[in-house]
C-alpha cells in the first residue's frame, strides 16, 4: 500500500517513514506543502499523512486545493494544532482523519488501513473475495481456511487487487500502487508476481483482461473477454 507522507520535521519524518515501512506501507516522503500537492495530483496514493505547518504551502491550503481539484485520496492530518477550532477547520477542508501529535505508530497504521478500507467501500477489517481472506493488519492470507505463504510483494499486489475487486487495473496502475520512489521495477515484475499468485491461489483467482490488465472477480461476476 503506497502512501504519501508530508512532514517537514526531519527526525519525525524519518521515524514515521521507517516505522510505517516496517508495518507494510510503501512511503514517499515530502517536506513541504507544494511538493505534497504536486505528488497528490500526480500519483494514485492509497492515502496521505499530512502535517499542517509545512513550508511553501500550509497543509490546510494543500487540502483545500486538492479537494477543489476533485482528488479523493484519503487524507489523515497529523499535527500539533490541537485546538477544537483547528480540528474543525481541518475536517471542513476535507481531511478524513485529524490526529494530534504525538501518535503511536501502530495506531497511525491502523487509522490508515481504516481510511483505505472506507475509501474502497470495505467495512470489514479482512478482505474476502471468493474463498480468499486477506488480513491487512496481520498481513496474512488464507484460501479455503488454509494459510497461504506469500512474499511481501505478492501480498501487496493481492491486497491492491482485492481492494479493487471488480475493476480492471493495468500493469502501470499496479506499479504505481506498489512501488515507492527509488525502487527498481523490472519490466515483467507484475507478470511474475501474478504468475506466482495464481500458482498459490489457483488459476481462476486473477483474470487477465486482454490488452487492458488484471482483475479479481467476485463469484457472481462475469467478465467477457477475460482469461485466467
Amino acid at each position: 500500500m503506497r502512501i504519501l507522507l508530508a512532514e517537514d520535521d526531519l527526525l519525525l519524518g524519518d521515524g514515521l517513514k521507517a516505522g510505517l515501512q516496517q508495518l507494510g506501507f510503501q512511503v514517499d516522503w515530502v517536506r513541504d506543502g507544494q511538493a505534497a500537492e504536486t505528488e497528490l495530483r500526480a500519483q494514485p496514493y492509497a492515502a496521505a499523512v499530512l502535517d499542517l505547518g509545512l513550508p511553501r504551502k500550509d497543509g490546510l491550503d494543500v487540502l483545500a486545493t486538492i479537494r477543489r481539484a476533485g482528488i479523493l485520496t484519503p487524507v489523515l492530518v497529523l499535527t500539533a494544532r490541537d485546538a477544537i477550532a483547528e480540528r474543525i477547520r481541518g475536517l471542513d477542508h476535507g481531511a478524513d482523519e485529524y490526529v494530534i501529535k504525538p501518535v503511536d505508530l501502530h495506531e497511525l497504521a491502523a487509522r490508515l488501513r481504516a481510511l483505505v478500507r472506507r475509501a474502497h467501500g470495505q467495512p470489514q477489517a479482512a478482505l474476502r473475495v471468493l474463498d480468499i481472506v486477506l488480513d491487512p493488519a496481520a498481513r496474512t492470507v488464507q484460501r479455503g481456511g488454509e494459510p497461504v505463504s506469500l512474499s511481501t510483494r505478492e501480498f501487496d499486489l493481492l491486497h491492491v487487487l482485492l481492494l479493487n475487486a471488480g475493476h480492471v487495473l493495468s500493469r502501470e496502475q499496479l506499479e504505481q500502487r506498489l512501488y515507492q520512489w527509488g525502487q527498481e521495477v523490472d519490466s515483467n515484475a507484475i507478470e511474475v508476481h501474478i504468475h506466482n499468485l495464481r500458482r498459490k491461489l489457483g488459476n481462476t483467482c486473477i483474470r487477465t483482461v486482454r490488452g487492458i490488465g488484471y482483475l479479481v472477480m467476485n463469484a457472481a461476476q462475469n467478465a467477457p473477454g477475460s482469461t485466467p
